[in-house]
């Protein structure tokens, strides 16, 4: 392949006058509008790059080689389950009745948009065991803001002010606490036992009348399920608060156990995980929330419902306890039309394979690997498991140097270096989706990637080899990103 073309950046195929596109002459100039005031105007033409179409097509197309994603690969990424998205998803997402709407139309000309997203609100119910779900978040964390929001707006509509604390396992995902925060409620931090899950006898020590609530994760981010949940359930209750289900981790869940039954008030399901929507690259996202019976007065508006005729309605300030208002409209509209698709297609029947199937796959890549990676904690795990690094640690190689050799193999590499409760964590979630043969490869390549650390460390700690860019400065690249052309042209002279 033509390097020049493969590596390099627009502007350095620019040619000063050659152009790839022709514009038709403007018959329109008497009918222009007044001058931009002069504070607004370029002191000089912009500086763009000048190329033919066939270049800037190719530059292009060979740049979005470089993208890895779960349509070109595994994609083993612990914590964010990175799942295949039907292209039925897709198609329905992209028909003209549903990309065209626009959200200002009067309720009796999008229907069928709104029996959609009504519809989508009773599955979720249905699915997890709560009462009622509003999809208007737009991301899991988002979605995590508007549950807290709905608790704290439960206390306060008892009059109950001093209940500000949320209690937080220390293996929670980074957003909760962070959730927390913004939501103005102080983070109370809940150790974890040997074995991973949460220290019930440290979380009766931090009970008190000020603890508006308990969020957990299930199965938490070590992939374990917690045994325990209807005790601490019940310990949270006792003492005022509500329980907090977040629901990043909810695939291995679906077909097994609801977390309503469990005793949770509040949870959010992440979209585009748990029913399929790519996110890679940080969006798109939905994160509807749910609710028990008796907490649907808290949820945001609008919400849509269901006259005695069949109509469907977009109901905003008829609700006083409300949160109001959290989003523009109705939220991430494609996802929830991938979402509603996926499940439909699954069916009542098949969805309950979801959880059995993550789960296995997980447990038998662990039980494939654990003699030559660390496994801190050996017992069963639902979807995702967490390897300390390899067994071996004489070799010098680090997980992060697994992960690059990773790269050299066709393999997208796990999260690695998260959770914290280990130095060398590698986490490793491979889905429902993915067929033994798959998987096989993988393990495969994870067993090689072993064995190369003990015969040609060097070899592993350089790697990758066959990429276009190399090991980055992630340091230097956050302390001095380069922005633009000009500097990296600036910064290549200084140099040289």
């Amino acid at each position: 392949m033509n390097n020049r073309l493969y590596g390099n950046l627009v502007f350095e195929l620019s040619k000063k006058g050659r152009k790839g596109y022709s514009l038709p002459k403007n018959t329109y100039e008497k009918y222009s509008v007044a001058d931009l005031p002069a504070g607004l105007k370029r002191e000089s033409e912009a500086t763009l790059p000048e190329c033919d179409e066939l270049t800037v097509v190719r530059h292009y197309t060979n740049h979005s080689a470089n993208n890895f994603g779960v349509n070109n690969g595994f994609y083993p990424l612990g914590s964010c389950t990175m799942k295949y998205n039907p292209v039925i998803n897709e198609e329905v997402a992209a028909m003209k009745i549903f990309a065209d709407l626009h959200p200002l139309q009067p309720a009796e000309t999008c229907q069928g948009a709104l029996e959609v997203y009504y519809n989508l609100q009773i599955m979720l119910s249905n699915i997890t065991g709560l009462s009622e779900f509003t999809l208007n978040p737009c991301a899991g964390a988002h979605g995590e803001l508007t549950g807290l929001m709905v608790i704290r707006a439960y206390h306060q509509s008892r009059g109950d002010e001093k209940r500000t604390k949320v209690l937080i396992p220390d293996s929670a995902h980074g957003t909760n606490p962070a959730s927390a925060a913004v939501c103005g409620l102080e983070v109370v931090e809940v150790k974890s036992l040997a074995d991973g899950t949460v220290d019930v006898d440290d979380l009766r020590s931090k009970l008190s009348d000020e603890v508006a609530g308990m969020m957990m994760t299930n199965p938490n981010t070590l992939g374990l399920f917690e045994k325990r949940i209807p005790e601490i359930a019940a310990m949270v209750h006792e003492c005022g608060g509500l329980m907090y289900y977040d629901g990043a981790n909810l695939n291995p869940m679906l077909g097994a156990c609801r977390p309503g039954d469990m005793g949770f008030d509040v949870m959010h399901i992440n979209l585009h995980k748990t029913f399929s929507t790519p996110h890679g690259g940080g969006g798109p996202g939905s994160g509807p929330v749910g609710v028990r019976e008796g907490l649907e007065q808290f949820l945001p508006t609008p919400r849509v419902t269901e006259d005695e005729e069949g109509v469907l309605h977009v109901m905003t300030g008829d609700y006083e306890k409300s949160l109001g208002s959290i989003g523009s409209f109705f939220g991430n509209f494609g996802v929830i039309l991938r979402a509603y698709t996926y499940i439909l297609s699954l069916g009542k029947e098949n969805i309950k394979m979801v959880g059995p199937l993550a789960t296995l796959n997980a447990n038998y890549i662990k039980e494939r690997l654990k003699d030559v990676y660390e496994l801190p904690i050996d017992t069963v795990c639902k979807h995702e498991f967490v390897f300390n690094g390899l067994k071996d640690k004489s070799t010098g190689v680090t997980t992060m140097d697994v992960a690059k050799r990773l790269l050299d193999y066709g393999y997208h590499a796990p999260t690695i270096y998260f959770p914290l409760l280990f130095h060398e964590a590698l986490m490793i979630e491979p889905t429902e989706n993915e067929s033994k043969e798959t998987i096989d490869g993988f393990v495969e390549v994870m067993r090689t990637i072993a064995q190369e650390a003990k015969d040609c460390p060097d070899e592993v700690k350089s790697a990758p080899h066959n990429t276009p860019i190399s090991r980055v400065d992630d340091v230097l690249a956050a302390k001095h990103p380069i922005l633009n052309w000009r500097q990296l042209k600036e910064d290549q002279a200084k140099a040289e």
